[in-house]
């Protein structure tokens, strides 16, 4: 009797370790990922002040983004 339950719970085992070592580990096609579009309510809120760093003109709250740094003015002006 005791025989068949250590004979059950090997297969049982042996079962599982078959199924995991069936699985996949990574996905066959690459998700795309999608850039996150802000409300205008949080992009009004996390533009950057005037003398910040940025990296383009829509991160400065003046919209002037001039040698990495949220500018006032134009060079123009």
């Amino acid at each position: 009797m005791h025989c068949w339950k250590v004979t059950a719970v090997l297969l049982l085992c042996l079962l599982l370790l078959s199924q995991t070592h069936c699985t996949s580990l990574h996905d066959p096609q690459p998700r795309l990922t999608r850039q996150r579009r802000m409300t205008p309510f949080w992009r009004g809120v996390s533009l950057r002040p005037v003398g910040a760093s940025c990296r383009d003109n829509s991160e400065c709250i003046t919209m002037l983004c001039r040698k990495n740094r949220c500018f006032l003015r134009t060079a123009s002006e």
